[in-house]
């Protein structure tokens, strides 16, 4: 018998929205990052120096995370670190591409912000 698990590979994280373009079109300004694949409900993203991707799922009953949740609120299920070497620059062009920033902000090298759909994600420096 063979202990040694089969090869995996992660391909991508998947976040779902109202409308996958919609928030695929975001992080792509975001990020710079390529289209790969696009369909009306699917959309993904590779950065350009390979590696695991962004994919975007449309999910017509979407319900925005509330950040910080607190009880009976909708949780975040995920979200994303992005580490960035200007935190004010990185901050200012995440708002140019249409993220919001947060009301809360727990650490002070790193900046919360939410998504077009409600996804926080954090952009931080070493």
């Amino acid at each position: 018998m063979d202990d040694e698990p089969p090869r995996m590979a992660l391909s991508a994280t998947v976040l779902g929205a109202p409308d996958a373009r919609a928030l695929a079109a975001f992080y792509q300004r975001l990020l710079g990052w390529t289209v790969t694949h696009d369909e009306p409900d699917w959309v993904m993203l590779r950065p350009p120096g390979g590696g695991a991707g962004l994919s975007f799922q449309t999910e017509p009953h979407h319900v925005r995370p509330v950040w910080p949740a607190g009880p009976g609120d909708q949780q975040m299920m995920m979200h994303l670190d992005i580490e960035v070497d200007d935190l004010d620059a990185a901050g200012a062009h995440a708002v140019a591409a249409g993220a919001t920033l947060a009301d809360h902000q727990p650490q002070e090298h790193v900046r919360v912000y939410l998504d077009p759909a409600g996804h926080p994600f954090c952009l931080f420096t070493r």
